[in-house]
């Protein structure tokens, strides 16, 4: 009777979409269970040594027992999902069960018999991931105003840019830092002028965007880095040394690899939590939500609308730059030309797969930092996929995550549609 009434009460849409995600979580599930019964026989050595050589050291687990049983789980998931969906109140918890199980189960395929060094992925994973989230972030407040950022690739590109040639020169990290701030800042402002108050169709403006910045940076790189003595001069900033949090520290495993980390990657931490709170626990928060939602409205009860925007726009361009610095000298310590590599378009995929939530926003950016770890990984481990389908692993899962989330989820009703006070 349960089941009866369940059936008819659900509406044909939440039907077509329990089933298309199901649909796909299915194929997934298949695909573990091929991988699973071809995994080779033999153990994969996890590493669990933290970068100074501490840790555990290794533990082996049966490589195909451990498929098997693992590609069972998300077989069982997927069904249940398909035939009546999951409770609520479960549903993520089985969702991020299904996803450790579906890659637990390709890494045994692929590293059977070898040594795969669990600690390297979650650097890895964090150092990749930060970028990610900054950008995912900058997407969230835009979008949460009523504005699409289609251009956080040109915010992250300029950034990483002026924090480059700004640390070089002045020497500080301090200042590079700044100047990638207000190099996001700068981007942003052009996104607000001209999709708030010049009401410039925003995709396309978003587009063009990337184009400006991936050309300045560009004409900047050959005409004074390339330069002779160029690259000393202006583009050898260094990278800034990891700090190791007290305490957190000293915890095996985790501890040297998660909390001993450059000030932009704590910097990252910070923004999520600040920018959830903001978002959801203050005045301001309020009004952007309700700008995003129904700007009409939000006038009519006193809130400056073009204001709020104008406000949610440029703090996404200075959290964006902060992105942007960590690619030059948060990690590399030098700048060449798109080093972005279209960054800011997962992480746009991320705040679509997050629900326009920071939380759900950086989680998904981990996700996809995680995939990028895994494909230099599975590339070290000489694994028979070939290199060209490993390098656009990330990308393809990207479109797979985004379109398992797409139908479900719905972003903030004005986003996108200009706002033109009576």
């Amino acid at each position: 009777m349960a089941v009866y009434m369940r059936e008819k009460l659900e509406s044909p849409e939440h039907r077509r979409r329990r089933v298309r995600l199901g649909v796909l979580l299915v194929v997934l599930a298949l695909v573990a269970v091929v991988l699973a019964c071809t995994t080779k026989s033999g153990d994969v050595a996890f590493r669990l040594s933290g970068p100074d050589g501490g840790g555990p050291g290794d533990v082996h687990v049966p490589a195909r027992p451990a498929g098997l049983v693992l590609a069972l789980v998300t077989v069982a998931i997927a069904a249940a999902h398909l035939w009546r969906g999951l409770a609520s109140r479960w549903a993520a918890a089985l969702f991020t069960l299904f996803g450790i199980a579906f890659v637990v189960t390709f890494i045994c395929w692929a590293a059977a018999g070898k040594l795969f060094p669990l600690t390297n992925q979650i650097q890895g994973t964090l150092a990749l991931s930060t970028p990610l989230i900054l950008g995912a972030l900058a997407g969230v407040l835009c979008e949460r105003a009523g504005v699409i950022n289609i251009a956080i690739e040109g915010h992250l590109l300029a950034g990483a840019c002026a924090a480059a040639l700004v640390a070089t020169v002045s020497g500080s990290f301090v200042v590079g830092v700044l100047a990638a701030v207000v190099a996001g800042v700068f981007m942003a402002w052009l996104l607000a002028v001209f999709s708030i108050r010049y009401l410039v169709n925003q995709i396309v403006l978003g587009v063009v965007l990337v184009v400006f910045a991936t050309g300045v940076t560009g004409y900047l790189f050959d005409q004074v880095i390339a330069l002779p003595n160029g690259s000393a001069r202006f583009n050898s900033p260094g990278t800034m040394q990891p700090l190791a949090i007290p305490g957190l520290s000293s915890i095996p495993v985790l501890g040297p690899t998660i909390f001993r980390q450059t000030p932009l990657v704590y910097a990252m931490v910070a923004a999520v939590a600040l920018i959830a709170f903001a978002l959801y626990r203050t005045r301001w928060g309020l009004r952007v939500r309700a700008v995003g939602e129904h700007p009409r409205a939000a006038a009519t009860v006193g809130i400056g609308v073009l204001r709020t925007r104008y406000q949610a726009v440029l703090l996404a361009g200075a959290v964006a730059g902060l992105g942007g610095a960590y690619f030059t000298i948060g990690s590399t310590g030098g700048f060449v030309k798109e080093m972005t590599a279209g960054n800011g378009f997962i992480a746009l995929a991320a705040v679509i797969m997050g629900r326009w939530h920071p939380l759900g926003a950086a989680c998904a950016a981990l996700f996809f930092g995680f995939t990028k770890a895994l494909q230099g990984q599975l590339q070290v481990l000489a694994t028979p996929i070939p290199t060209e389908v490993l390098q656009m692993t990330p990308y393809l899962l990207t479109v797979i995550a985004v379109a398992g989330a797409v139908g479900q989820v719905r972003p903030p009703r004005a986003d996108g549609e200009p706002y033109v006070p009576e």
